[in-house]
């Protein structure tokens, strides 16, 4: 008879020092979804990594820019050989590229010695020129120079679209994440809860017991209950901190310094009430108006421009290479008059392959290409609008699934009062009231894993219109 009373009373004291433990939580600090992810945001390494995607964009514009660049020239060559000067040369220019195909160059070559070829031979003080030269066919409307600024200018575009997906990604990942932590914490909080029910119920079962109102049996009853919640408390407070280091995966501070999160942090319990504000997504009418903005349509048609460009390109140099330069010459250049038609240099430079076969196979690749292009933008289209019409109606369902689950803990709940009472006046049993609590404890996880998956739909949501940068 009074075996069962010790093992109660050293379950009792046990369950007290562990409640104890588990009580220190209930009045900490609250660590939201916002200032979390405030947190990724400004200090997570990969977020920091897709900025470095819009750089790269930023380096190629500036890399095609440089075939801009004017350009300084000089070419020197002497030779001397057992006293007699053969040659001494010296050619200086200056020139400026520019869009369409037309390049602007200025002159100074001077030129002596023995062996000199006479067409090389110049005045005295040297021969200035000032000239043009540019492509008449092939490389004037579409060359390789142009072409390549303007796709580094879409590429730019195109990398900061990709750093807004990557971003993306990295934010829902995180979002996820916390999410998983609120509800391991809510289900420990319920674990908690129903054990300390557990030890109050034990406690006053042995009261009853001892004062002869209730058999020793159900002492043992309340005591293996009490385990069990223990049992179930361990549990789900080991799934409780493994969520928190994955939490902590996502918290750094500067100079790439990772933090682990601090126990005494608990996350929001009202998050589903403020999700879509946090989350920057609200349900929306799905039409394709929706995805024009899309940074994933977005990048496809820029790549599409990309390739009609280098299609435009390709099409070019079907077209004979012309090549055309115009050069007046003087020998006196602080004296503009004397630069006249009468003394220049001239040049024309034509040549064509005669089938064409390297330039008709490039143009073809590149329509394919175009093909390919249109192909993915279409399915693309298609995919994202599903996926949205999917998670809208996954979300509508969910949370009808909510308010269901709501109904059903407040109902649990009444019955396990009711049973209580019945016990208390000597009418129910421990077994019932045992029973209708475990289930009132299933409902309520329930609710818990329903809830999350409002929640994880609704992130899913915000990661497919790509709100959440």
């Amino acid at each position: 008879m009074h075996f069962p009373k010790y093992i109660v009373i050293i379950v009792l004291l046990l369950s007290a020092v562990n409640f104890k433990v588990q009580g220190q939580t209930v009045a900490d600090s609250i660590f939201t979804l916002e200032e979390f992810l405030g947190y990724v945001k400004q200090y997570h390494p990969v977020v920091k990594q897709a900025h470095l995607i819009a750089s790269e964009g930023e380096a190629k514009l500036l890399k095609a820019r440089g075939a801009f660049d004017p350009k300084i020239e000089v070419d020197y060559g002497k030779k001397e050989f057992t006293g007699t000067e053969y040659y001494d040369k010296l050619n200086a220019a200056f020139k400026i590229p520019t869009w369409y195909g037309i390049e602007f160059k200025a002159n100074y070559e001077n030129n002596e010695g023995y062996y000199l070829n006479p067409e090389a031979k110049v005045p005295e003080d040297g021969l200035y020129s000032a000239g043009v030269s540019m492509s008449l066919a092939k490389g004037f409307l579409a060359n390789q120079r142009m072409t390549t600024l303007k796709q580094a200018k879409l590429y730019r575009d195109i990398s900061l679209n990709k750093q807004s997906l990557a971003v993306n990604e990295v934010l829902y990942n995180a979002v996820e994440a916390y999410f998983s932590w609120l509800k391991y914490y809510q289900e420990y909080q319920v674990y908690a809860s129903f054990q300390e029910n557990a030890r109050e119920r034990l406690s006053n079962v042995v009261v009853s017991f001892e004062a002869g109102d209730k058999p020793a049996v159900d002492t043992l009853e309340a005591s293996i209950n009490l385990k069990n919640r223990e049992l179930d408390v361990e549990k789900s407070r080991i799934n409780y901190v493994k969520s928190q280091l994955e939490l902590s995966n996502y918290l750094w501070l500067e100079n790439n310094t990772p933090v682990e999160l601090d126990y005494s942090l608990v996350p929001d319990e009202n998050s589903l009430f403020i999700a879509d504000q946090v989350l920057n997504s609200s349900l929306l009418e799905v039409n394709e108006e929706l995805l024009v903005n899309h940074p994933k349509i977005l990048a496809i048609n820029l790549e599409k421009e990309q390739l009609v460009l280098e299609k435009r390109l390709n099409t070019n140099n079907l077209l004979p290479k012309i090549d055309a330069q115009y050069n007046f010459l003087t020998s006196d250049y602080e004296r503009i008059n004397s630069l006249t038609v009468h003394n220049y240099k001239a040049g024309l430079n034509i040549s064509m392959p005669l089938f064409l076969r390297k330039e008709r196979g490039d143009l073809k690749l590149t329509k394919l290409k175009l093909q390919d292009v249109e192909f993915s933008l279409s399915a693309t289209k298609v995919s994202l609008l599903n996926k949205i019409n999917a998670v809208q109606q996954e979300i509508d369902s969910y949370e009808n699934q909510s308010a269901i689950a709501q109904n059903l803990v407040n109902d649990y709940k009444q019955l396990v009062a009711f049973e209580q009472e019945r016990f208390e006046l000597g009418e129910g049993s421990l077994f019932l009231i045992n029973y209708r609590e475990a289930k009132l404890i299933e409902t309520e996880l329930k609710r818990i894993d329903i809830n999350n998956k409002v929640l994880s739909t609704k992130a899913k949501f915000a990661q497919i219109l790509n709100t959440l940068e």
